[in-house]
C-alpha cells in the first residue's frame, strides 16, 4: 500500500491549476466558489439516465454522494454517461453494441477524470456493462476511488422478475399463454428503479465490486427503496475523502488476492458467465495473471450457497436482507484471502472482525457465535417475508451444491476454453452427446426452435458470434426458447462463441475460444456432426461426423480438410463503435477489451 498521504504532497488538481489558469474561472462558472478551488477535486460520475431502471435513479443517489464529499471538505464535479439496456436491445442487431459499450463507458470515465484534473472518484452504476466499465476505469486510472452499486429494484406481482418475461414470450409463441396475460406480466416485471430483481449480470457485478473491495460493505444489492441507500451513498462520498487523504488507490486493493476472492464469491453465488469476461479484462488492465485452470479449481472447491433466481428460488433483495456480501464472505472465510485490502482502509478479515466487535457492543451480553448475531439481526428483515437467512444463504456444510457456479471446458472445439454455468444445468445433462444443428445467427436458430426443427438429442451450434465477428451479443431468446420448452429443456444443448444473458438456464456452452472469426474450429462443424459435452471431465469435443462416431485421428483429419476447403471467416466490419471494437477487441477469454 502507498504510504505517502495526499496531505504530504501537492494534490494533482492544484498542480494542474498552475498549468491551466483558466480552470479556476471555468470551475467557478459551474457554481464553485473560490474556497472550493483549493479543496480536493472529486469526480462523481454516474451512468444515470432514462435508459433502464438500473440507471433512472442514479442522479438522486449521486446527490447523497455529493453531500458526503462536500461535508468532508471536497469539491464535486458531477458527470454522467448513461449505458444502454441489454434488455431493450436483446434479440436485435443493437445487442451487438452491448459489450463494446463497456469500453465506451470506461473511456468516458477516463476522459472525464483526466481532463477534469480530479484527485479522486466516486462512480455510480447499476447495469450489466456500466458496473464493469467503472471497475475497469478505476483500475486503469488508479485514482482513489469508491464504487457505488445502484441497488436492486422490487419484484412485481406474485414475485415476478424480468427474466420470466423471456419464458412468458416463448409460451406466447407456442400458444400456451394469451396476449392479455403476457402484457400484464410486462407491466409488473420491473416494479421500481434499480437493478433487475433476478441474479443476472448486473446483480453479479454488484456483488463482485464489493467482494473485490472497491465498494463499501453492505452496498451491493441494497433495495433502492430503503433509507439505507441514501445513507450508504453519503458514506461513500465521506470514505472517498479519507482515501484521498491516505492515498489508498485501486491498485493497492485490486490485487491477486482480491481477484481470488471475487472468483470464490462468484462460484458460491451462481453468478453470470459474463462476469468471467469482466474479471479477465480487469486482470489484463492490472497486468495480473489470469489462469483459467485456477478458475476451474476454485469452482470445483467452493460450494454453491446462494439460493437466488434464475438458478435458485429467491429474488435479489432477499440477499441484502440476509446480510449481503458481508454475510456471504463470513460463510466463505475458509476459501478467502482475508488479507486483501478494501476501500474501508482495512482488510476483508478486519472488516468481518469489526462486525463481530459491533455485535459484542450492541448485543450487550456478547455471545459465542463469532459475530453471527449481527447478521441474524440484519436478517430479521426476512421475518417480514416469512423466511430465514438459511432459506437464502446456505452454510458451506449444507450447500445447494458441493461445486461452484461455473466450469470451463476444453477440447478440439475449444482449445482456448469455453464456459458453462454448471449451476443452471440439470444433472442429467452434465454428460451429453448431441447431433449438430448449425446456425450463424440467433434469429434463424430461434425460429428453428419454434418451428419444431430442433428435437431432443440435438446440439444447436451457433458460430460467428464472438467479439471480432459482431461484438459478441447475448443469445437470451434462443436459450429461453429451448429452456422453457419441456420437451427440449433437458435434452438439447447449445454451443456458441457468443455469450449469454445472466438469466440464461440450461446446458449452454459459450465464449468458445478461439471464436470463428479467429479461426476457431466451431466454424467447421457441419450439420449432423456429433458433439460431446462433459462437465465433469471439462471437455467439449467433436466426436463424430455425419451422425457416426469417429476416432480422434479421423476427427483431426476431417477438421484439417474442412479448414483447407472452407473460406476463412471474414467479419462484416461495421462503422463507428462496433467497427472499432471488431478491429481491436481481444479474445473473450482474455476479457474482450480494446487494447489499442
Amino acid at each position: 500500500m502507498t504510504t505517502t498521504t495526499q496531505t504530504q504532497q501537492a494534490l494533482h488538481s492544484q498542480a494542474m491549476r498552475q498549468a491551466a489558469p483558466e480552470a479556476d474561472a471555468l470551475r467557478m462558472g459551474v457554481g464553485w466558489d473560490k474556497r472550493d478551488l483549493a479543496k480536493p477535486w472529486v469526480l462523481v460520475e454516474t451512468a444515470g439516465g432514462d435508459s433502464h431502471p438500473c440507471a433512472v435513479h442514479l442522479h438522486e443517489v449521486a446527490r447523497h454522494v455529493r453531500d458526503g464529499v462536500i461535508g468532508c471538505g471536497g469539491a464535486v464535479g458531477r458527470y454522467d454517461c448513461t449505458d444502454m439496456c441489454d434488455g431493450v436491445a436483446q434479440g436485435t442487431g443493437a445487442m451487438d453494441l452491448s459489450l463494446p459499450s463497456r469500453e465506451l463507458l470506461r473511456m468516458a470515465v477516463e476522459l472525464h477524470a483526466t481532463s477534469g484534473h480530479f484527485d479522486g472518484m466516486v462512480l455510480l452504476a447499476g447495469g450489466d456493462k456500466s458496473l464493469p466499465a467503472h471497475l475497469l476505469a478505476a483500475a486503469q486510472l488508479n485514482l482513489p476511488t469508491v464504487l457505488v452499486p445502484g441497488g436492486v429494484g422490487d419484484v412485481g406481482p406474485g414475485g415476478m422478475t424480468l427474466e420470466q418475461i423471456g419464458a412468458s414470450h416463448a409460451a406466447l409463441r407456442r400458444g400456451e399463454m394469451d396476449t392479455e396475460t403476457f402484457e400484464a406480466s410486462c407491466q409488473g416485471a420491473c416494479a421500481s428503479a434499480g437493478t433487475c430483481a433476478f441474479f443476472g449480470t448486473a446483480a453479479t457485478m454488484q456483488l463482485l465490486v464489493e467482494g473485490l473491495g472497491m465498494a463499501l460493505p453492505f452496498s451491493a444489492l441494497r433495495p433502492v427503496h430503503l433509507n439505507h441507500h441514501a445513507r450508504g451513498a453519503r458514506q461513500a462520498g465521506e470514505q472517498l475523502m479519507q482515501l484521498i487523504k491516505t492515498n489508498l488507490r485501486p491498485k493497492d486493493i485490486l490485487t491477486q488476492a482480491a481477484l481470488h476472492n471475487a472468483l470464490v464469491l462468484h462460484a458460491a453465488t451462481g453468478g453470470s458467465t459474463n462476469a468471467l469476461i469482466h474479471l479477465a479484462a480487469l486482470a489484463r488492465v492490472l497486468g495480473l495473471p489470469w489462469d483459467l485452470q485456477q478458475v476451474t479449481a476454485i469452482n470445483n472447491q467452493v460450494p454453491w450457497i446462494l439460493n437466488v433466481r434464475p438458478s435458485g428460488q429467491y429474488a435479489n433483495h432477499h440477499v441484502w436482507y440476509a446480510g449481503g456480501v458481508p454475510r456471504l464472505l463470513y460463510e466463505l472465510r475458509p476459501f478467502l484471502k482475508l488479507e486483501a485490502l478494501t476501500v474501508t482502509g482495512q482488510t476483508v478479515g478486519q472488516n468481518l472482525q469489526d462486525l463481530q466487535t459491533q455485535t459484542m457492543e450492541a448485543g450487550g451480553a456478547g455471545g459465542t457465535d463469532g459475530g453471527l448475531a449481527y447478521f441474524e439481526r440484519h436478517g430479521a428483515y426476512l421475518q417480514n417475508l416469512g423466511l430465514t437467512v438459511r432459506d437464502v444463504i446456505k452454510p458451506i456444510e449444507a450447500p445447494l451444491s458441493g461445486q461452484g457456479a461455473l466450469t470451463l471446458l476444453f477440447g478440439n472445439l475449444a482449445q482456448g476454453g469455453a464456459v458453462v454455468k454448471r449451476s443452471a444445468v440439470d444433472a442429467a445433462m452434465h454428460r451429453f452427446t448431441g447431433r449438430a444443428k448449425v446456425f450463424f445467427n440467433q434469429q434463424a436458430a430461434t425460429e428453428a426452435v419454434f418451428a419444431g426443427k430442433i428435437e431432443p438429442g440435438d446440439c444447436v451450434v451457433l458460430a460467428g458470434q464472438g467479439p471480432k465477428a459482431n461484438g459478441m451479443p447475448e443469445q437470451f431468446y434462443l436459450t429461453e426458447a429451448i429452456a422453457s420448452n419441456p420437451k427440449l429443456a433437458a435434452s438439447v444443448a447449445l454451443v456458441t462463441d457468443g455469450r449469454f444473458s445472466g438469466a440464461t438456464r440450461g446446458p449452454c456452452v459459450g465464449h468458445v475460444s478461439p471464436e470463428w472469426a479467429q479461426g476457431g474450429a466451431i466454424g467447421l462443424v457441419e450439420e449432423g456432426d456429433l458433439i460431446a459435452i462433459d462437465l465433469d471431465a471439462n471437455q467439449l469435443n467433436l466426436v463424430g461426423l455425419a451422425g457416426q462416431p469417429a476416432d480422434e485421428e479421423t476427427i483431426v483429419q476431417a477438421l484439417a480438410k474442412r479448414r483447407a476447403t472452407t473460406a476463412p471467416y471474414t467479419p462484416d466490419l461495421k462503422p463507428g463503435l462496433l467497427g472499432m471494437y471488431q478491429r481491436l477487441a481481444t479474445d473473450a477469454m482474455q476479457g474482450g477489451g480494446i487494447d489499442g
